[in-house]
């Protein structure tokens, strides 16, 4: 794991609020000149820490749709099973995220579309795809509550106080 100061926790706090912001503000906001913020951008980039830059896109804005959650189960718990399902969901543009659980569920699938006929168009395609997918209980979203945001890096560090 790279070594954080308080610098580099400050440029991913800031990146996490304000993925577009320049350079220049960055450099700004936490308290350095330009040449070594955009340095300490470039180490945190590439050790990974910083996977990528986005927008968080208003679907309702955009145009009609369903956000549904999926836990699921499969067939059979080898390591190869798992790895052909987690290959074969890759493939499926609906699927926006998948994690692997512990307990009850294997997975648990977040799936965008544009209706439930879609959706459960795309259940039957994983179906007859055999991907290994053997029951899945199906959770619809009938309005967002709290989004993905950014993650609590003080509390995970140990700078904050957990409530």
């Amino acid at each position: 794991m790279l070594r954080l100061d308080d610098r580099d926790i400050a440029i991913l706090r800031v990146l996490t609020q304000e993925g577009r912001i320049t350079k220049a503000a960055l450099a700004d906001r936490i308290g350095l000149s330009a040449t070594p913020c955009w340095d300490r951008l470039r180490k945190l980039e590439k050790a990974g820490l910083i996977e990528g830059y986005g927008a968080r896109i208003n679907l309702r804005k955009v145009a009609p749709h369903i956000i549904v959650f999926v836990a699921a189960e499969i067939a059979d718990h080898t390591a190869a099973r798992f790895q052909a399902f987690e290959q074969a969901v890759q493939t499926y543009d609906e699927v926006t995220a998948c994690w692997a659980l512990g307990g009850g569920f294997d997975y648990l699938l977040q799936i965008v579309t544009c209706d439930i006929d879609a959706y459960q168009r795309l259940i039957d395609s994983m179906l007859d795809a055999r991907i290994g997918l053997s029951r899945y209980f199906t959770y619809i979203v009938t309005k967002p509550v709290k989004g993905p945001g950014a993650p609590p890096l003080d509390l995970l560090l140990g700078q904050g106080e957990s409530r």
